[in-house]
């Protein structure tokens, strides 16, 4: 009876060890493992904006200058307007 007995103790007693060793295990870091390759750090792109327009369009400009009145007084101001055109 008291081999038993005292098998039971050890028992219970060591049964909490196996809980705090997996607990422990899991909550460790990658970084800490040695065993284990770190991974790349992730890297965001910025996508460009391309604009191709059809073939054989170009843009065409006309350019003037306007007279704005202001407070201080009348400014020469220049100003532009540009389209697509066939070519």
């Amino acid at each position: 009876m008291r081999l038993k007995s005292l098998i039971v103790i050890v028992g219970v007693a060591v049964l909490p060890l196996f809980g705090t060793a997996s607990r422990v295990a899991a909550q460790t870091s990658p970084i800490a493992r040695p065993g284990e390759p770190a991974l790349p750090p992730v890297r965001h792109v910025r996508r460009r904006i391309e604009i191709y327009p059809r073939p054989l369009l170009y843009r065409r400009c006309t350019d003037w200058y306007e007279l704005q009145y202001r407070p201080s007084g009348t400014v020469l101001y220049p100003q532009m307007r540009c389209w697509w055109v066939r070519g």
